[in-house]
């Protein structure tokens, strides 16, 4: 009930009624805190009957005026409206309007004009897919509202994608009827999206040659598939990636389509005839690990060759304790014998990267080692095979959030949502000071400049080098914006040499 309390909240302000005229025909939208908004614009249409594990089919026009001012049904997914864990009820899905299988809505944020009315010009464009695993999240996320970001001059998109065995089943059936593959139907959504946004995206000031791609977790996931996807090439000039790790590891379309199999079977069904016929409830149950994800299909995404060749600059980074990482607590002393233990002759070397002369400063090298091991390395190691000379920024987000359990969980993941969106005024129960307001400043004003040059530096954001062989310099926001972790390529051979450490606070 709390949630729904909360989404109703999240409606925009019908004050100055909003107008836009797209391919499918005209919508009304209304005004969000001194942006223009239109929720729910369909970019494909329903993904049912013969549509589910289809490739998405372009929408339908309507005529008279669509109402573009209430929010849209998200996609088929377990809710859990009042939140868990560190992410508070700002994080989760809405509860209300609920969830529906015709879900491949896309919202627009723009800036308004003094009169109320959408500024018009070619304005750069965001592109944000929310994460949630591949299984949950939403477009209308109240943390993902674009109106702040909008007011900085860009045009805001956010848009929904099938979720889970919807989103992802792989089935030799399907292969077989679909040109030889399967599976990507979610990545699939996405493209479309990005397409819609080409033919239509001048309708809200929006410059289609200027649009950057952006998502965290499994949105970040996502990119990092557009970027490898042959399909997705020329719909965006820029790609943001957020917490995502592997840096394109993608399941062989043979073992997707076994885990698809064992899936349909599960369902009481021999047929994709006949698992199409099924409610969508019973597709929407826990599923397990791997079946929701991208695959290297061979048509969406390639099945062999360089996975993430891309042509386009990227910003990418993590946060301190991104993917549960808990802070760890270690004595100097026991983060030398440490250090002993698992590079050997090499331990010295390794602790001028990673020093701990006192139990504090061990305390942060044993946590940062530990996730740039999993977020650093991925992308240094990518850097180096990638096969493009665009540049790519680096950052590592330390600004703890205030709210329940900060002390526990960290900077966690995610947690840097909220500042890149300039959303606090949409926590409930957080309770932030003139630190985070500066922290909001520099981490949305370096996504901005991105969005906007290409590169994230300028305004409030210091001066910020792209990745080099020879020299990986990372932005760290913490209580201010500070070039901190600069490795010179040595580092990374000390960290391929070491054994990772044990699971261990």
């Amino acid at each position: 009930m709390k949630g729904a309390v909360f989404a109703a909240c999240l409606l925009p302000s019908l004050a100055f009624a909003q107008s836009a005229v797209v391919a499918e025909g005209r919508l009304t939208g209304a005004s969000d805190n001194g942006a223009a908004v239109f929720y729910g614009i369909p970019f494909a249409a329903a993904p049912t009957g013969e549509g589910r594990w289809a490739a998405p089919r372009p929408p339908a026009r309507w005529s008279g005026v669509r109402d573009a001012a209430k929010l849209p049904a998200s996609c088929p997914q377990a809710l859990t409206p009042d939140g868990f864990m560190m992410w508070t009820v700002e994080y989760m899905t809405p509860s209300a309007p609920g969830v529906s299988e015709d879900c491949l809505f896309l919202n627009v944020w723009t800036p308004q004009a003094p009169d109320g009315n959408a500024r018009r010009g070619a304005l750069p464009v965001l592109v944000y897919i929310h994460g949630g695993a591949y299984t949950s999240g939403s477009g209308t996320v109240p943390v993902y509202n674009g109106a702040n970001l909008a007011k900085q001059g860009i045009v805001v998109v956010t848009i929904n994608y099938r979720l889970g065995a919807l989103g992802f089943l792989a089935h030799p059936e399907l292969t077989a009827a679909q040109g030889g593959a399967s599976g990507n139907y979610a990545i699939a959504d996405q493209i479309e999206a990005l397409r819609w946004i080409q033919r239509n995206i001048a309708a809200f000031g929006g410059d289609p040659a200027r649009v950057t791609i952006s998502g965290q977790s499994a949105g970040g996931g996502s990119v990092l598939a557009l970027l490898a996807s042959p399909q997705a090439k020329g719909l965006f000039r820029g790609a943001i990636v957020q917490s995502a790790p592997g840096m394109g590891n993608y399941a062989p379309l043979a073992q997707a389509e076994q885990r698809g199999r064992t899936l349909v079977e599960s369902w009481g069904v021999q047929s994709i005839a006949e698992a199409r016929a099924l409610p969508v409830d019973k597709l929407t149950v826990p599923q397990g690990p791997g079946i929701a994800g991208p695959i290297a299909d061979g048509k969406v995404i390639p099945a062999t060759g360089p996975r993430l060749a891309s042509d386009v600059p990227v910003m990418t980074g993590y946060t301190l304790n991104d993917l549960f990482a808990q802070t760890r607590k270690v004595t100097a002393a026991q983060w030398r014998a440490e250090a002993t233990e698992r590079y050997g002759e090499r331990a010295a070397e390794f602790l001028r990267y990673y020093p701990g002369d006192t139990d504090a400063a061990a305390s942060v090298s044993a946590t940062r080692e530990s996730v740039d091991r999993t977020e650093l390395a991925p992308i240094v190691e990518w850097l180096g095979t990638r096969g493009a000379t665009s540049p790519v920024y680096a950052y590592l987000f330390s600004h703890v959030e205030p709210g329940p359990k900060s002390a526990e969980y960290g900077a966690f993941h995610s947690s840097e949502l909220p500042y890149m969106f300039d959303t606090l005024h949409l926590s409930p129960a957080r309770n932030f000071t003139a630190t985070d307001r500066q922290v909001v400043k520099q981490f949305s004003g370096a996504v901005v400049n991105f969005v906007k040059t290409g590169a994230p530096a300028g305004g409030a954001v210091p001066a910020w080098p792209a990745l080099t062989p020879g020299g990986k310099a990372v932005m760290e926001f913490g209580g201010t914006a500070r070039l901190s972790r600069v490795y010179p390529s040595g580092a990374d051979g000390v960290m391929a040499a070491g054994k990772p450490p044990a699971l261990r606070r």
